[in-house]
């Protein structure tokens, strides 16, 4: 009796979602309707409510270590890559809107690009996008990762991979996990040397992205370098 009472729980979203589409369902709803199934003694939208809240929101949920998400009861693998698979499908969404656009008439879908990949993270990252003549995407690429408030980035090893995907041009992007979104003076350093050295190789550097949670800023539009 209890099992018919989830499951006809679990349903109900998913049936007002194909007659009415998914704007009408709530974020937890939504969520239930991915896991499709919930935990002992929640439903499958009192479940996803609960991770929500366990997480601090949508965002900090898919973008969670599977450590992170293995030690909540009721998460097991097959849920886990189910979350872990709608994160990279929003980024390769994203993809391929770079794929398809102008970066230099585009900043906004850069920015957003960056806070998707970078915004969530709890040490520093930094990516280096990698564009072809058009100033299209080639592709993204990790190029370090470091600890709470400082990562290493070499530039000679940008340069080589940018020589070796032809690109005529790079996007940087770092997150600060423990600050706000402004580029710190090491970070114009940093920025102004890598310019230096794509120059040698005459691949232009188009900006460097600062990003700490949802917030991004253009080294470029600020003039810093």
């Amino acid at each position: 009796m209890n099992t018919q009472h989830v499951f006809h729980n679990q349903e109900r979203p998913r049936e007002r979602l194909l007659q009415h589409g998914p704007k009408v369902l709530t974020t937890p709803e939504l969520l239930a309707v991915v896991l499709g199934t919930g935990a002992k003694g929640r439903d499958a939208v009192k479940f996803s409510a609960d991770l929500l809240e366990q997480f601090s929101g949508l965002r900090n949920l898919l973008a969670a270590e599977h450590k992170s998400l293995r030690n909540v009861k009721g998460m097991g693998d097959a849920k886990i890559c189910q979350l872990q698979a709608i994160n990279e499908l929003a980024c390769r969404s994203m993809e391929e809107e770079l794929r398809r656009s102008d970066t230099l008439s585009n900043s906004q879908l850069v920015k957003r690009y960056c806070i998707n990949r970078l915004g969530h993270l709890g040490v520093e990252h930094c990516i280096a996008i990698y564009l072809d003549a058009r100033y299209q995407l080639i592709c993204c690429k990790e190029v370090s990762r470091g600890t709470l408030t400082k990562t290493s980035v070499y530039p000679r090893e940008v340069a080589i991979d940018a020589l070796k995907l032809n690109a005529a041009a790079v996007i940087l992007s770092h997150n600060h996990p423990s600050g706000v979104a402004e580029a710190s003076d090491s970070d114009i350093r940093l920025t102004k040397h890598l310019q230096k050295a794509l120059a040698l190789i005459d691949v232009s550097l188009l900006d460097h992205i600062v990003v700490s949670g949802k917030e991004a800023s253009s080294m470029s539009e600020q003039g810093l370098f």
